[in-house]
């Protein structure tokens, strides 16, 4: 199969940059019921833009470009550990492209490879089938999202629920929850596979395999057909919206299946993935490896934009302009919904840079400086010795992984602002009311529309030590488009939509 490795680099970089047919129709349904003059509205036109761009100009839809899982089924008699090769082969290739992040770590070292390849990455599934072809079919996702899959073990109590038990009333209480838990910390409007039964371990991985259905499918199985239709129309009136801001489109799929399981077991496992749903597949040829034909869309169709050319996100004169390094008396004017345009530095800092800071000094001076939660796909320009660092894809990931960090960052370095997305707990909360702080929520996936606010880096530190994705960037911010949802008053826009949704939850699960 001497095209084996071209096809599968070719569906890779499809995958991460060209979102699936079904997935833009379910997005463009988000677009239409939601106010353009709301927070999520416009966070929305930014989600359309960014998904136009990233198919444009061929670049990852969001920076994380996720954990790749191939799911293969092949004939009788095909070498299987000779495709698995090629397929490493493709993953490295994708990688020295830009199109997949640097994104296998070692669990014991904290070592990035540096190439997506390390001990059971990428995940592999082959399966034996009848028909004379090769399906191969790939799902990236993030690890925001991937964090907010979910297992319940029934009867349980949730929260706002009450008592879910052991019957079908039970598991759509559970969905429910899933979604709702999930806020702005999921890149809401999301979409979300469900397994109920099975054991512990095979519920998540048949949970996941749901993500592979076309969002526009119908169940099999009639019971479960009404069941994700129900749970489609309740989810939705919950009001998460999108990235957690409110609103009206917070699910865009929801797919489920049963398998038997223990008498003593009753598991409801949900697999959540964000609106950057990436999963694509294709039919090979058994004897070259060539792409016979794609899967989730039709090459020959022209792809259509979410946002006609010219009418996305625009300013409304309303916006507050933050020049960076900030001050105290700035940052405490600050209100949450402010909507913001940063200009000047910006350091990057995920969860590898907070414990380095807890340990050492800053590279950097960090006083009025804001720390941009964002591990973001870089590459070069030029040529030696004029090669310069480029801005593939910087949208932001989630906050909440910094709490137990965050308060004592801000107190010993003096930063003005933390931005990424998901908001934070009340430990930082607090910190940021104490010390003339404030958190921004940038939009989550956004990584092609932030590429572009991001012309220039202005150096990188610890890049040897942390790996591409983990170490401090410095980049020269232009017109950073952000919301405050953290005050420096004590407020805090996700305390009161979790609130909200909460009270819309008991509501809706009570029927």
């Amino acid at each position: 199969m001497e095209l084996l490795k071209e096809s599968i680099l070719e569906l890779i970089i499809q995958t991460s940059t060209n979102l699936p047919p079904d997935v833009r129709k379910a997005m463009a349904w988000a677009l239409k019921v939601e106010n353009p003059s709301t927070q999520a509205g416009q966070a929305l036109n930014i989600i359309g833009e960014n998904i136009d761009l990233a198919y444009e100009t061929e670049g990852a839809i969001c920076q994380d470009t996720g954990f790749p899982t191939f799911e293969i089924k092949t004939p009788v008699g095909v070498n299987q550990i000779a495709m698995k090769r090629q397929i490493l082969e493709a993953v490295v290739e994708a990688t020295k492209l830009g199109k997949l992040r640097p994104n296998s770590v070692d669990s014991l070292t904290g070592k990035n490879s540096g190439n997506n390849l390390g001990t059971e990455t990428p995940v592999i599934h082959f399966e034996q089938w009848e028909e004379k072809g090769i399906e191969v079919r790939l799902i990236l996702k993030g690890g925001g999202c991937e964090n907010k899959n979910v297992q319940y073990s029934l009867p349980c109590a949730l929260d706002h629920l009450g008592r879910a038990d052991r019957d079908l009333e039970g598991v759509r209480k559970c969905i429910l929850h899933a979604v709702w838990q999930a806020q702005g910390q999921g890149c809401a409007p999301g979409a979300i596979g469900v397994c109920v039964g099975s054991d512990r371990a095979h519920g998540y991985h048949l949970a996941k395999q749901q993500l592979f259905r076309p969002l526009d499918d119908v169940n099999s199985n009639p019971t479960l057909a009404k069941l994700e239709s129900d749970v489609m129309e309740e989810a939705n009136r919950i009001g998460v919206g999108t990235m957690g801001f409110g609103g009206n489109a917070s699910l865009i799929g929801c797919k489920i299946i049963a398998a038997n399981r223990l008498p003593a077991s009753f598991f409801v496992s949900v697999a959540y993935d964000c609106w950057a749903f990436r999963r694509l597949g294709v039919l090979l040829d058994v004897e070259s490896g060539a792409i016979e034909k794609w899967l989730y869309r039709d090459p020959a169709r022209p792809v259509e934009r979410l946002i006609a050319e010219g009418t996305g996100f625009q300013l409304s004169g309303r916006e507050v302009r933050l020049q960076s390094p900030l001050s105290e008396e700035k940052v405490r004017a600050l209100k949450v919904g402010d909507f913001v345009l940063i200009n000047g530095p910006l350091v990057t800092g995920r969860d590898a840079l907070h414990h380095y800071l807890l340990h050492h000094d800053s590279p950097v001076d960090l006083r009025g400086a804001i720390l941009y939660h964002c591990g973001p796909v870089i590459g070069k320009e030029g040529s030696p010795p004029n090669e310069r660092w480029k801005v593939l894809a910087a949208g932001p990931t989630t906050s909440i992984r910094e709490e137990p960090y965050e308060a004592e960052i801000i107190k010993r370095y003096g930063l003005r602002a933390v931005m990424g997305k998901g908001g934070m707990g009340r430990k930082t909360l607090a910190a940021l009311e104490a010390c003339g702080a404030v958190y921004l929520h940038a939009i989550g996936g956004a990584a092609q529309y932030y590429a572009r606010c991001l012309p220039k880096v202005l150096g990188v530190d610890l890049l040897e030590d942390l790996g591409i994705p983990e170490a401090m960037w410095r980049f020269e911010a232009r017109d950073f488009p952000a919301i405050v949802t953290m005050d420096a008053r004590g407020n805090s826009l996700h305390e009161d939509v979790s609130a909200e949704t909460g009270a819309k939850l008991e509501k809706v699960g009570a029927g």
